[in-house]
């Protein structure tokens, strides 16, 4: 969310920060803003007036009722009755414009760090180092090939009761993938210090909006309908009727930065809470909808609707959020290196950035069988825009004000991708796929998948 304040105080910024992140007629945007601020601000006004003036015609009515002077004190009430149609037009203003420009400022992204380069998308992004060494040389299997030559990954069978995008892991491969997401969490919780929770996988609307999802983005989620019935359903075809009608619908978590960051909504924290940014780590299933990614890695476990994540957020003063940053995005490198498997950090540009970060580093690690290196964690600052969504603050020692927090996040990693990564530079020539040194404890010992 945007302070309209700053807005109203350095128009400019916002134009050109927003024309930056490819919003269309930014300055218009901002002409818009300005207009509801002062449409909102002089309704303000004119029924503080009207309050005024009527409060102090009330007073004038007892004292002219006392000297008997009944036609002034009728002209009172009057005017008394007049300035009450007053204030509820007022208010009516007030509310409408208010929520007009609520909704608009809360669809607009955050403006990024002035450090971001420019671009239109991804081919913005700016390398900022590497790790490792790729295979680049023989041959290299996709890594559904190899799941399924193996009989452990199984697509069909998950379509058949789920549709697209969803997969079966069986045997050794299954255990596989704990192990993945476990290692994850032990390196998380023992080596870097985050605190280990448990959260809500479904989430209400405030949630959603306080970290961005909502209301820009509802198209790439999935919503619980509880109690919905089925037959009446078939009456309102258009989903907006049908959720417009519920009031208890809760949203599936797109990722768990949605429940931890939330856990700071509407609460004032003490500066020495945060002497040491606050740091959460959470594994969880995670869905999405996917619903702008049509014909984008159909096959496979890349893009699913379904998937585990070890999600990092922290929680810091203003002060320490860019060092938190760094720290964080070497907490998940930390991982990419305990797994020996090569990766780049990227830079993103202010196109390819996320609706709520100010600045973030991707990690993308090398998938031979694609000759190129893909997502596998993205790791953001947001500043204090979720902060004021959600209205968590902090007040330092010594002062009366309070200050939003600056909330950041980031994927430490996401397990189905760390998967994938491992069955296809860790493959070997008979089909077989090596365990990680690091993941063999987790394994019992098992040092190969697909063989003993």
């Amino acid at each position: 969310m945007h302070d309209i304040r700053a807005i109203r105080e350095n128009p400019q910024v916002y134009v050109a920060g927003w024309s930056s992140r490819g919003v269309d007629e930014a300055d218009g945007l901002v002409a818009d803003i300005l207009r509801l601020d002062g449409e909102l601000r002089h309704a303000q006004t004119t029924g503080q007036d009207a309050l005024a003036k009527r409060n102090a015609a009330s007073k004038l009515i007892g004292a002219a009722m006392g000297r008997k002077d009944m036609a002034e004190a009728d002209r009172l009430k009057a005017e008394v009755e007049a300035l009450k149609g007053d204030i509820a037009a007022a208010a009516e203003v007030e509310a409408r414009v208010g929520k007009e420009l609520r909704d608009l400022l809360a669809g607009l992204k955050n403006l990024a760090a002035e450090d971001v380069p420019d671009g239109e998308d991804e081919a913005g992004n700016v390398e900022v180092s590497t790790w490792g060494e790729p295979r680049r040389t023989g041959p290299a299997k996709d890594h559904a090939d190899l799941g399924e030559a193996l009989g452990m990954l199984d697509f069909e069978a998950a379509a058949k009761m789920s549709g697209a995008r969803f997969a079966v892991l069986k045997g050794q491969l299954a255990r596989l993938e704990r192990a993945v997401g476990q290692f994850m969490l032990d390196m998380q919780t023992d080596q870097h210090g985050y605190l280990e929770v448990n959260p809500p996988l479904l989430v209400r609307d405030d949630a959603m909006f306080g970290t961005g999802q909502l209301p820009k983005f509802a198209n790439d989620l999935f919503v619980s309908l509880p109690g919905l019935d089925l037959d009446y359903a078939k009456n309102y075809p258009e989903i907006a009727e049908i959720l417009g009608l519920l009031d208890d619908r809760r949203w599936l978590i797109p990722t768990a930065e949605v429940s931890l960051t939330n856990l700071v909504r509407e609460t004032i924290l003490a500066e020495d809470e945060l002497a040491t940014p606050m740091r959460m780590t959470a594994l969880t299933p995670c869905f999405r909808a996917e619903a702008g990614s049509a014909g984008r890695d159909t096959r496979g476990l890349i893009r699913q609707h379904q998937f585990s994540k070890v999600e990092m957020v922290s929680i810091a003063r203003p002060e320490d959020s860019d060092a938190e940053h760094e720290r964080m995005t070497a907490c998940a490198e930390a991982v990419l290196k305990a797994l020996e498997l090569p990766f780049r950090r990227m830079l993103l540009c202010k196109g390819d950035m996320g609706f709520s970060a100010q600045k973030t580093f991707d990690l993308e690690v090398w998938l031979p069988s694609q000759g190129t290196y893909r997502e596998i964690s993205s790791c953001s600052n947001c500043g204090d825009f979720q902060a004021r969504r959600m209205d968590a603050r902090f007040k330092r020692a010594g002062e009366k004000k309070t200050e939003f927090v600056h909330t950041l996040n980031g994927s430490g990693l996401a397990v189905g991708r760390t998967l994938v990564a491992i069955m296809e530079n860790y493959q070997q020539d008979d089909g077989r796929i090596a365990v990680p040194k690091v993941l063999q404890p987790y394994m019992g010992g098992v040092i190969h998948i697909g063989g003993v």
